[in-house]
């Protein structure tokens, strides 16, 4: 037998148009996986489906499916063009409106009807008549979105939430019909008593216009308010839509400038970026220094220095000088494009408890119905008044709410993942967030992860009454200026940062012996800066001592032939990693770290860390081994790294961690994403994926436990239709509302940053 063929497979998203309930996304789904090969995965909190097809399935048929299961469906804009109709107010915004006035003038209609039906005092004579006058447009043009939605999806033998609200008006506004021209209910004297729940009439039949109109009045306003708040959970990531540049100023080459739409601007050519002005795109800086504030982009609460050579992000903010800027990427391989594509995917996903909540969904509205139709024969077939019977049968029919099932997971999965975003962690979806939840071991890399990753000086010992710290330091990073030496650049750059307010003097006579060192003149003075290779006072024998320890090298500098300092060189720790380790063990999960890098300093990190298990000299494939054997072991494992040399353990971890400033391979094979590279931000990531799992199953417990109670209580006539109504449109705007709590989760007190 020869081997199958490989189906290539591609993913589109498409706009789904008309999903109202957890119902509508089981069903675009099932229609979608009738097509062979496809697989699609519908949310309803954003109205997007991602499918995964054939290539020999298009698009256009896709949204073919869609629209034959009764809704509506097209290809997703480019995004600045969905920002150009926003600001126009086109299409969103005129779609809002119309709900808003349709609201509105329901509101107006509705409420005369609710006090009148609830206030039997204020009952004059032919009052009914008013309120049927009143809630005749209620009942037809107040509720056609639901009458509709039904009719559609009745041609397509589906029933959805609408289904049950348009079943609600209809048999209130038929009931509370019959009743005023057959009933008795038209008489000019005719009073009728409120009551919270359904009672027996005393031969004159009751109206239930209060209902006819309550019910789309509060789902009509429960629906506005829960789209608003929905849009709220997605604000952080239209935020990052916001950060890029419309426009850009190009410098020529003969130093003119030319404005740009920022789609135009093309690899390798120089911007301008003025102070307070957005970084157009990712690039290197070629002429002026700054300050750039990363903190819309990456979380980094601190403004970074820039000058010839850094690297910038765009849609980073010049907080200080003119900058010219050589672009490096542009459109979607920017990094802000891929943070806001990362965001978009993650909210695609759905956790394990939200596939059940939509197997349940897709029985929801059928069992709904065959339980209405079920009490009312139940209640005729008693004896009882026919019209408590209908009454508890159209109580059933909308209090019954799947709404809150679709919406538990995706409105806290939007909310998570914006505010991840925003504090500079990116998770690629609910399966990520699992995993965050139940992770127990962390497999650390060393170089670049919990240390810096290049040579800087780790510390300066000045001997005591010698010339003092800041001059020996002057000194030495000046004879440094001439040195290509990895060391040389290092204490060079050192000493410009440790004194910005001193320029560093020039340097005569440079001198470099390979192997030895560097000496030159300063001054007036003999500077040397080499390897100790003689006797040295007891402070410099102790600091030599320290530095071997910790596997750094040290440094002489000798003025005019007397030893002043000593200078310790090496990868140092990144500042956050003690406090991100120490989190992490208080959060209950075990560091491990494992490098290629050699014994000595791989145990100096561990011990500066606190880190008991240490694997040094690690291999790829023996990182991958690690993995293995912990979770062998019944260890759920993360792995967090940033190079080449860490994807095969990302990837076969159960849950892999890259860091932003790595390499695109980690970050290709990793589920999550610490954007701005740091450590720290892992614990944060930790103690949000276990807060929004925990509002998760919140959302779920209400959204289940709400049917399980108030379905029963309109089945035995203990809840009205008007009420059942309110509680219908409270339990959505409740898991929506929890959800959005998540837009203001803070990361521990003790880390203090600035996000917007």
């Amino acid at each position: 037998m020869g081997a199958e063929p490989v189906v290539a497979l591609v993913t589109t998203d498409l706009t789904v148009g008309g999903m109202t309930c957890a119902a509508c996304v089981t069903r675009v789904e099932r229609k979608l996986g009738k097509l062979d090969g496809v697989t699609a995965s519908v949310n309803l909190a954003t109205g997007r489906a991602r499918v995964c097809h054939p290539v020999e399935i298009s698009p256009e048929e896709l949204v073919a499916t869609v629209e034959k299961a009764g809704y509506t469906a097209a290809l997703p804009q480019p995004p600045r063009m969905r920002q150009r109709e926003e600001e126009n107010g086109e299409p969103d915004s005129e779609e809002a409106r119309q709900e808003r006035d349709r609201l509105l003038i329901t509101a107006l209609l509705a409420l005369p009807v609710l006090v009148l039906s609830m206030v039997p005092a204020l009952q004059f004579r032919n009052w009914q008549w008013l309120c049927f006058v009143l809630a005749a447009p209620v009942a037809v043009w107040g509720a056609w979105p639901f009458h509709a939605r039904a009719v559609r999806g009745l041609r397509h033998s589906a029933a959805t939430m609408d289904t049950l609200v348009s079943l609600g008006v209809i048999a209130s506004f038929a009931w509370s019909s019959y009743a005023l021209f057959l009933g008795g209910a038209g008489d000019p004297g005719m009073r009728m008593p409120f009551s919270l729940v359904p009672s027996a009439s005393e031969g004159v039949a009751h109206v239930y216009l209060e209902a006819a109109v309550a019910v789309p009045l509060f789902v009509l306003a429960g629906r506005f308010l829960e789209a608003r708040a929905r849009r709220g959970t997605g604000a952080a990531l239209r935020s990052l839509a916001d950060l890029a540049a419309k426009e850009v100023s190009v410098r020529e080459g003969d130093g003119s400038e030319r404005l740009l739409p920022v789609e135009e601007l093309g690899v390798g050519q120089v911007f301008v970026v003025r102070p307070g002005e957005r970084v157009a795109t990712d690039g290197q800086v070629v002429e002026g220094s700054s300050a750039v504030d990363l903190s819309l982009v990456t979380g980094e609460s601190e403004p970074v220095e820039v000058s010839p050579g850094s690297g910038v992000v765009g849609g980073a903010v010049n907080a200080g000088g003119l900058l010219l800027v050589r672009a490096g990427a542009v459109g979607a391989d920017t990094r802000l494009a891929r943070i806001t594509r990362l965001v978009t995917e993650a909210q695609a996903g759905k956790a394990r408890a939200q596939r059940l909540a939509d197997s349940v969904a897709g029985v929801f509205v059928p069992v709904v119905l065959a339980l209405a139709a079920t009490v009312l024969g139940f209640w005729l077939g008693a004896g009882a008044d026919p019209q408590a019977a209908v009454t508890a049968c159209v109580a059933v029919l909308v209090v019954a709410c799947p709404c809150a099932l679709g919406l538990a997971t995706p409105t806290a999965l939007m909310a998570a993942t914006g505010r991840g975003a925003q504090l500079g962690v990116l998770v690629s979806g609910p399966q990520a967030l699992e995993g965050l939840q139940h992770l127990d071991t962390v497999v650390l890399d060393k170089t670049g992860t919990l240390t810096s990753g290049h040579m800087s000086v780790a510390r300066v010992t000045a001997v005591p009454e010698g010339l003092g710290r800041d001059a020996v330091l002057k000194l030495a990073g000046a004879v440094e200026q001439g040195s290509e030496h990895p060391l040389g650049r290092a204490i060079t750059a050192y000493a410009r940062r440790a004194l910005p307010e001193r320029p560093l003097p020039e340097v005569s006579g440079f001198t470099a012996v390979p192997g030895r060192g560097v000496h030159g003149r300063v001054e007036g003075r003999l500077v040397e800066v080499l390897a100790p290779d003689e006797e040295l006072p007891a402070a410099l024998t102790e600091a030599v001592a320290a530095a071997e320890a910790a596997a750094h090298t040290p440094v002489l500098v000798r003025v005019d032939g007397v030893n002043e300092a000593l200078i310790e060189v090496g990868d140092v720790v990144r500042p956050g990693s003690y406090r991100a380790v120490d989190r992490l063990r208080r959060l209950g999960v075990k560091p491990v770290l494992a490098t290629g890098d050699q014994e000595a300093p791989a145990q100096a990190v561990g011990k500066a860390l606190g880190i008991d298990e240490v694997r040094a000299r690690c291999a790829p494939e023996d990182k991958a081994g690690l993995v293995r054997d912990l979770q062998e072991q019944g260890y759920r494992v993360a792995v967090v790294g940033d190079g080449v040399n860490d994807a095969a353990a990302l990837a076969g971890a159960d849950l892999g961690i890259a860091m932003g400033t790595g390499t695109d391979v980690a970050i290709g094979a990793a589920d999550v994403t610490l954007v701005r590279g740091d450590i720290e931000a892992l614990a944060d990531a930790v103690r949000l994926a276990r807060r929004t799992l925990g509002t998760i199953r919140a959302n779920l417990v209400w959204a289940f436990g709400y049917n399980v109670v108030t379905v029963p209580l309109a089945m035995v006539g203990l809840l009205s239709p008007m009420l059942a109504a309110a509680a219908m449109s409270l339990s959505s705007l409740l898991v929506v509302g929890n959800s959005l709590r998540l837009r203001a989760w803070q990361p521990a007190p003790a880390i203090r940053r600035r996000t917007r």
